[in-house]
């Protein structure tokens, strides 16, 4: 216990987010167990990102799984790889398509929770405007030898810019985002910081008609509920162009595409899911991931899942040879299946420490006794079914709690007694439950 040195915020998010039932944001590399197979999948296409292509893949698992402690142990670990990252729940309010502006929202919400490794909690879309000027202007005085008091220098600068922008040019939408880039370089250049907020606005997609737009920037388009996708291809791009290994995006709650009741508005949500998949992988798009978390029935229900669009069921379901083997990650689909009971443990073990060190005492629960909380956990009725890490992490965290702020309970008058004795009349060895014990 000693030797575990975790900074008071980390053990305060992990334990307070883990009570909760929620992913925490940082630290998860403490808590995390299993998933080396799936980690590695996902990992191998992070290299093929960096190196220009592109990926999609689906995160399935029943609620409480893992999904997305998943996706944010992956958006955490791309972050400190040079990735940038932008994540976003759907819901209602947030598909992919809507008649109401809910693939717009969904755009805003991936813009506003842009992150880089210098920012990783969001709003880094000026951060990374400003760290790519900088970068060129430190370009221009080391190749150029030019001091920035220099009248020429800035004119060296916009020649750099439009460099990249003429390369987002022959993209769809391209021109205008280029143009974009250069106001918000004009701004920066005149110190003028209404120009910059308006350039800004128009990258989150907050202007609401072509009129605004044109009158703020001369720009005749706007980022709306029919486009914003193509916008991602730009930024996957603009991304790599100024240093980054390309962008990623993390979206998760996929199963509310699944719960939309008007057929033709779930059915054009599972067609833009298909221009994402087509994209990826026939190499349209460069240096982007889609990572879309959701439960197996929002993909293999065939009368409302993504398996009742056959264009998606047919790629997505997995070959003859690819089905035999469950280890097999290379398909766009990652079905996560239960931890082990071994895995478990170790995870109980973690939480046992945290907990202790975060509260200041030392940990007084036996491997044992973290077995024994497991078997009881898993021996009520239909726990083989409906338990999940989620839950059973719920409950021991309860537990602890309950143990530290009450010293008069006691861990067997909570759980209660062990039901099984050996021969000799003591608990089993650790060693022998865990060969018995099943999740």
């Amino acid at each position: 216990m000693n030797e575990l040195k975790i900074p008071k915020r980390m053990t305060t998010a992990l334990v307070n987010s883990l009570t909760a039932g929620v992913v925490p944001r940082i630290g998860l590399e403490h808590v995390a167990v299993g998933r080396r197979a799936e980690i590695e999948s996902i990992l191998h296409d992070l290299d093929n990102i960096a190196d220009g292509g592109a990926a999609f893949k689906l995160i399935t698992g029943k609620y409480g799984s893992g999904k997305s402690f998943l996706l944010q142990m992956i958006r955490n670990y791309a972050m400190d790889r040079g990735f940038a990252v932008a994540d976003a729940d759907l819901s209602p309010e947030r598909r992919l398509v809507g008649t109401k502006g809910q693939g717009l929202a969904t755009y805003k919400e991936l813009m506003s929770h842009l992150s880089t490794r210098t920012r990783p909690d969001g709003g880094a879309l000026e951060a990374v405007l400003q760290k790519w000027i900088s970068s060129l202007q430190q370009k221009i005085m080391q190749e150029q030898g030019m001091d920035p008091g220099n009248p020429a220098f800035a004119a060296e600068v916009e020649k750099e810019i439009y460099a990249v922008a003429s390369d987002m040019r022959s993209l769809v939408h391209g021109f205008d985002f280029a143009k974009v880039l250069a106001a918000y370089w004009n701004g920066h250049k005149l110190g003028d910081e209404d120009l910059k907020q308006e350039a800004l606005r128009w990258l989150r997609g907050e202007f609401t008609t072509r009129t605004e737009s044109r009158k703020a920037l001369g720009v005749g388009v706007i980022i709306d509920d029919d486009n914003w996708y193509d916008y991602m291809k730009l930024w996957a791009e603009f991304s790599a162009a100024i240093g980054y290994k390309g962008l990623l995006l993390f979206i998760d709650e996929g199963v509310n595409l699944y719960k939309i009741t008007n057929s033709v508005s779930r059915q054009s949500n599972y067609e833009k899911l298909l221009t994402m998949f087509n994209d990826t992988m026939q190499g349209k798009a460069e240096h982007l991931g889609i990572f879309l978390g959701g439960t197996p029935q929002f993909v293999e229900d065939h009368r409302r899942g993504l398996f009742s669009y056959e264009a998606l069921r047919s790629r997505l379901v997995a070959g003859r040879y690819g089905a035999a083997a469950p280890s097999n990650f290379s398909g766009p689909i990652i079905p996560l299946d239960m931890l082990s009971s071994e895995e478990i443990l170790v995870l109980l073990q973690r939480l046992r420490d945290i907990h202790a060190l975060h509260y200041g005492y030392a940990p007084g629960l036996t491997d044992d006794q973290l077995v024994h909380f497991m078997e009881e956990a898993t021996s009520r009725l239909g726990a083989d079914e409906l338990l999940t890490p989620r839950e059973l992490v719920r409950d021991f965290m309860d537990l602890l709690h309950t143990l530290h702020g009450n010293p008069e309970a006691s861990f067997t008058s909570l759980v209660g007694e062990r039901s099984g004795k050996s021969d000799e009349g003591k608990d089993p060895s650790l060693d022998d439950l865990l060969a018995e014990f099943e999740l």
